[in-house]
Parts: C-alpha cells; sequence; structure tokens
C-alpha cells in the first residue's frame, strides 16, 4: 500500500490496470542485468582510464573495429552508463584517500616551507576551514555622503 504524497489517497501497486475504478500503473521498474562481458568491459574501462579499445580487448570483446564498436553499443545503454557511474563513484573513492594521503605527506615531510603550507592549506581548505575571501573593489571618481540630521 502506498499514499499519494498530494492527494493522500491509499493505492496498492499493482502490474497495470484497474482496482475498484482506478486506473493504477505499475510501479516496478524494469532494470536489465549486466551480463558478465558488460561487466568486464565496464572494470577494464575505469581501471585502465577510458581506453574503449583496450577494454573491449580485455572484457572478450571481438578485435579490431567491430569488437570496438560492440563495446561503444553496449556502453550507451543505460543500465551499462548506471554501473559504470557506480564504478567511476568507487574508483575516485579510492583515489582520494590516495590523494589526501600524499597531501598530508606533504604537509609534514616536503623539504620546502612553500610546499608544506600550500599542502597545510589545502587539507584545512578540504576539512572546511577555507579563510574568507575578501576582496578589494576601487572606485573611480567622486563619492558624494549627504547626511540629513533634521
Amino acid at each position: 500500500m502506498r499514499v499519494c504524497a498530494l492527494t493522500g489517497v491509499l493505492s496498492t501497486p499493482h502490474k497495470g490496470g484497474v482496482r475498484g475504478g482506478i486506473k493504477v500503473k505499475s510501479t516496478k521498474l524494469a532494470v536489465r542485468e549486466l551480463t558478465p562481458r558488460q561487466r568486464a568491459l565496464v572494470e577494464a574501462f575505469v581501471s585502465n582510464g577510458g581506453n574503449l579499445s583496450k577494454a573491449a580487448e580485455e572484457a572478450g570483446y571481438a578485435e579490431g573495429n567491430s569488437g570496438r564498436t560492440t563495446a561503444w553499443k553496449a556502453m550507451k545503454t543505460p543500465h551499462v552508463q548506471q554501473y559504470l557511474m557506480q564504478q567511476t563513484a568507487e574508483a575516485f573513492g579510492v583515489h582520494a584517500v590516495k590523494a589526501l594521503g600524499k597531501i598530508a605527506q606533504l604537509s609534514g615531510n616536503a623539504k620546502s616551507e612553500y610546499v608544506q603550507l600550500e599542502a597545510s592549506k589545502d587539507l584545512l581548505d578540504r576539512a572546511g576551514f577555507k579563510p574568507i575571501e575578501r576582496h578589494q573593489m576601487q572606485v573611480a571618481g567622486d563619492i558624494k555622503v549627504s547626511i540629513d540630521l533634521g
């Protein structure tokens, strides 16, 4: 059972049809599963930095233009793109941890004090302690202020 946010009416989702005089649409979305080859294609594509030809070859698609074209068509399908976005987000997470470690290491161990300072600023910025941005404006011309106390 579901309550409509707009009307407050209860409805029972089921395959499209009429129930109690009210037409009810199915709430179930058609989700296609990835084939093992599509899964391998996406994982190879993310791990090799976005080279579709190499990813197609690693995933077992035909060699040459034929395999690359088939892989490109597979990459355009919504369910493969959804998996690609998921894998990309996971890869970003892994690389973000490595990058944070490198910045922290530079902050404490870099030979240059300038590099240490910049790495420290970067860490603080990412932690939410960014300094207030100050802007200086110059106005050319006459400024006239008139105060009426009467």
